[in-house]
């Protein structure tokens, strides 16, 4: 995994529908059915946390939100 930075510009629809993309893929992670091995539940674990966190810092870009309302 790389840790290289990268910024972009999206307008607040398109934050928006980044965050639906990714609770999506979220929850298709979290309903997979399988036979659990050893490093899948860590794997699983450690990518559903790399949504979340990517979810909390488009969230945090949201205006209304940093304004209280």
């Amino acid at each position: 995994m790389s840790n290289e930075m990268m910024q972009i510009e999206v307008s607040s629809h398109e934050r928006d529908v980044l965050l639906r993309g990714l609770r999506y893929v979220r929850s298709s992670i979290m309903l997979e059915l399988r036979e659990p091995e050893k490093d899948d539940t860590y794997r699983r674990s450690m990518g559903l946390d790399e949504i979340q966190m990517l979810c909390q810092r488009l969230e945090s870009t949201d205006p209304q939100l940093a304004a209280g309302l």
